[in-house]
């Protein structure tokens, strides 16, 4: 035991010495732990709601009161019929309450009252929970009339959801997009990033730097193999997820293009930022998987709805690629919305693409010289 305590010890001041492992020791397990711990939440809050109150009565302004005092739903838009599609073809809708006109007299009297709750579908978990809440809601609100007209209970009001988008609510539907940006941004990333370490590793960036290549030519070169293997990956992803899936296809493929396109420019610029930070595959393979993985699974809006996120996390998804990636690729696919919708999100994946390949570039040259 004396000798493996003179071990240990001597490991303790090998690890305090190198701050570097310990740091991974310490801080990686706690910021793990606050990730899952905030990002991992399957309760659905802040749903953005719009109402078309066709009655205006104290009775429906007492249902919109419901919702939004249920804390689940955020009053965001008043709305009439000819707004609602409008309203749902972007991200700033997600559920629209349509309150008939009579509505406040027929209960009054006693009389069954049906509402309406059109759902955006395009998150099959999230829908269901939402309908799930506007029934809750509705038959509470429901007891306070049978309760003062002494009825049996029968509630008086009913729900009529509605569901756009994905009507069956087909998990499907909801995950392959999600799937799509999280294996484009995954492969690219890495494949860029092993590509140029690997070059380090064998010691043949000496040889490539003497050659008459310039350090632009030289990344370009590397990197339009990894691109067009990539969008062509991405692309045959769709048709087979069509093919097998049932994915719809209800906008233009060239929007699709040039969505997918923008997004693995980006993706290919992370990966030659770690390029530049790396100098052995095995560092550059997990630094690659990190800043690749983790973001684009837990914090894109893939799984894990962005709304009920604490809101230092929802300030960090908007440096997330694949949060724009995914609601452009979903309005595309799913919703067959124009580009007036989702041409913010294009115009982010092109900031972070150049941003990204600036630094990267900026960081490859240094080392060139």
């Amino acid at each position: 035991m004396r000798k493996s305590f003179a071990v240990a010890r001597k490991e303790f001041r090998q690890i305090v010495r190198d701050r570097r492992t310990l740091m991974i020791l310490l801080f990686v397990p706690t910021f793990f732990l606050l990730l899952f711990g905030y990002a991992l939440n399957w309760d659905i809050r802040h749903v953005h709601l719009a109402v078309d109150d066709r009655d205006r009565t104290p009775e429906s302004r007492s249902i919109v009161s419901a919702f939004v005092n249920s804390g689940y739903f955020d009053l965001v838009a008043s709305i009439d019929e000819g707004q609602i599609s409008a309203a749902m073809n972007g991200t700033d809708v997600r559920a629209v309450i349509v309150i008939s006109s009579g509505l406040g007299r027929d209960l009054r009297v006693g009389r069954l009252v049906p509402v309406q709750v059109i759902i955006n579908g395009d998150n099959a978990n999230a829908a269901t929970a939402v309908m799930g809440y506007s029934l809750t809601i509705l038959q509470n609100e429901s007891a306070k009339y049978q309760g003062r007209l002494a009825m049996a209970a029968v509630p008086l009001l009913s729900v009529e959801p509605r569901i756009w988008y994905n009507p069956e609510l087909r998990s499907a539907l909801f995950l392959v997009p999600g799937l799509i940006a999280y294996i484009a941004m995954l492969t690219a990333v890495i494949s860029t990033a092993l590509s140029i370490v690997r070059e380090k590793e064998r010691g043949t960036m000496e040889q490539v730097r003497m050659a008459p290549l310039d350090a632009a030519s030289f990344v370009a070169g590397k990197t339009i193999p990894y691109f067009l293997i990539s969008l062509v990956s991405s692309m045959v992803i769709v048709v087979v997820a069509m093919a097998l899936f049932g994915l719809p296809m209800r906008g233009s493929w060239l929007l699709l293009l040039v969505a997918v396109s923008l997004f693995l420019v980006g993706a290919l610029a992370l990966g030659l930022l770690v390029s530049s930070i790396a100098d052995t595959q095995q560092v550059a393979f997990q630094l690659a998987a990190l800043v690749s993985f983790l973001p684009t699974l837990m914090l894109s809006g893939f799984i894990f709805p962005i709304s009920s996120m604490p809101a230092l996390l929802r300030a960090v998804t908007y440096v997330v690629p694949a949060k724009y990636f995914l609601i452009a690729l979903r309005a595309i696919v799913l919703k067959g919305a124009g580009l007036s919708v989702y041409w913010t999100d294009l115009v982010a994946l092109a900031i972070f693409a150049a941003a990204t390949l600036a630094l990267a570039s900026a960081r490859l040259k240094r080392q060139w010289v």
